[in-house]
């Protein structure tokens, strides 16, 4: 859409780009995710939101609001001003979608249930995940079962908490999804979490396999579960952002090739393209395996319902 030019002063362009966009966006109708301290578009995951800034993960850009409504909305930049205040040369009629920052919030995991029954029962009987490797990582304090307190503190509530460490072995990240079968179905980051140490496993070979989210590494760990899979190593980005994939090259210099497993949709694809670059120019060795379906959680529920053995060859890279 085109609009006819508008001269706007430098005070309503810096307004303009100080725009809160989660409250923009909700007064659009966009519906938002939480995700830690961001909130993630529904409609594009890979898209996350913070205050008057954005980034797309999948493309690895962003900026402020003006250019989110430019590439959004696909708007020229005197539409996008308008659009966010509401003013058309001298004729001011002021448009706030103003919030006040919050102050950060220290990462602190949610408290531990005393058992894991229900998240255990929620890995291997809903999503196929086979028990031994559940309980590995359980073990490993990777995985767990929370027990929180609802706001109001009428109620308590679980969820599976997948946790992240740092290079001294201290949590620094986690990631939370429900469990319960009944009621709304959520995952998000938790307020706090560094988002260079998400979920992940080092079993010390040359090669690290990259994931969108924990349950399909859990779930492609299933498939291949009579292997060595313990010698690799794996990462759950939880989302599509790659500060966790370069996190560990930048720890481990003896990982020379990366296998790239996101989602055989579009966001995976294009996820795939510039991880593919990106490593190329750090001389980093990349492949990639697609699952037949959406995610390896769904190959590995298909599997399961078709009865097929589990895989017992080498993982192979395509």
């Amino acid at each position: 859409m085109a609009t006819s030019y508008i001269h706007f002063t430098e005070e309503q362009k810096e307004r303009a780009n100080s725009i809160d966009l989660e409250y923009f966006l909700q007064s659009k109708g966009e519906q938002l995710i939480r995700s830690g301290r961001d909130r993630r578009l529904k409609s594009d995951h890979s898209i996350t939101i913070r205050g008057n800034t954005w980034y797309d993960h999948a493309k690895e850009k962003g900026g402020y609001a003006i250019d989110f409504v430019k590439m959004f909305y696909g708007l020229d930049f005197p539409s996008a001003v308008t659009e966010l205040i509401g003013e058309t040369g001298n004729n001011l009629s002021h448009r706030t979608y103003e919030k006040k920052e919050e102050a950060p919030k220290p990462f602190i995991l949610p408290p531990r249930c005393a058992t894991m029954k229900r998240a255990f029962a929620y890995l291997t009987k809903h999503r196929g995940i086979d028990p031994q490797v559940a309980s590995f990582f359980a073990k490993e304090k990777l995985v767990y079962e929370s027990e929180e307190i609802s706001k109001d503190r009428t109620q308590k509530y679980n969820n599976l908490i997948f946790v992240g460490l740092d290079e001294n072995g201290v949590p620094a990240h986690a990631h939370k999804r429900s469990i319960y079968s009944q009621g709304k179905k959520f995952m998000q980051n938790i307020e706090g979490s560094n988002p260079h140490h998400s979920f992940h496993y080092l079993g010390g070979s040359n090669r690290l396999y990259v994931f969108e989210a924990p349950i399909d590494m859990l779930s492609f760990i299933t498939m291949y579960k009579d292997t060595n899979w313990k010698t690799h190593n794996y990462v759950a980005m939880c989302g599509t952002s790659s500060m966790p994939m370069t996190e560990l090259l930048d720890r481990h210099d003896t990982i020379d090739h990366v296998v790239v497993c996101t989602d055989n949709d579009k966001t995976g694809h294009a996820v795939y393209e510039r991880f593919k670059e990106m490593l190329s120019e750090r001389g980093v060795a990349s492949s990639r395996i697609t699952p037949q379906t959406k995610d390896f959680n769904e190959d590995l529920l298909s599997q399961q319902a078709n009865s097929e053995p589990t895989l017992t060859m080498e993982m192979r890279c395509v």
